[in-house]
């Protein structure tokens, strides 16, 4: 059975989905995929190079800050910067939320360096006409952190409910929560 890069990269997702980022291992992949593990390293250099193709396959969910609409202010309709990076945080919130463990696995992918997409590129576009270079760098950094941040405790918490050694999840107040803090960390970014 030939394999191709996106086969191993699916396969891994959906065994991320199923099982969470510790049991996704090299052997059980390739047991998924019905092939041997050393047939994985044509297409994935080790562990951490799956762990960041994984993640940037989930980041490729995440719609675009609608960066040209922000830029014609004379269409009513148009959101203001602020709207955009509170649809763009909620986007990612929603992408994360949809696989298991993902929030630790994708802030381990861009530590890593091996991450090939820039998540932060349309957050910076936006922001730095209004803030400066400097300020948009920053900023849209510490808006991914309190994201995956809060995406973290959220499936670290439902793990918990699960297995009955913590309280049940409120999701409204988890979004109450979500909403409140991008609010306030955006509105300090754009003053």
């Amino acid at each position: 059975m030939a394999l191709d890069r996106d086969e191993v990269i699916d396969a891994a997702v959906r065994i991320l989905d199923e099982y969470g980022m510790a049991d996704l291992s090299m052997r059980r992949l390739a047991d998924s995929l019905g092939v041997k593990a050393g047939a994985l390293y044509w297409h994935v250099a080790n562990k951490q190079s799956l762990l960041a193709a994984v993640a940037d396959r989930i980041l490729r969910e995440v719609p675009d800050v609608e960066v040209s609409d922000v830029e014609i202010p004379e269409v009513e309709s148009t959101p203001s910067e602020a709207e955009a990076l509170a649809g763009w945080a909620v986007g990612l919130r929603q992408v994360l939320l949809r696989h298991r463990d993902s929030a630790d696995l994708v802030a381990t992918g861009l530590a890593s360096g091996l991450c090939e997409g820039d998540p932060l590129a349309g957050v910076r576009a936006l922001l730095e006409p209004v803030v400066g270079a400097d300020a948009a760098r920053r900023g849209s950094r510490a808006l991914l952190h309190l994201v995956l941040g809060h995406v973290a405790e959220e499936q670290n918490l439902q793990i918990f409910a699960q297995l009955g050694s913590g309280a049940a999840v409120d999701p409204v107040e988890q979004g109450l929560a979500f909403e409140h803090g991008i609010g306030a960390l955006i509105s300090g970014l754009l003053r």
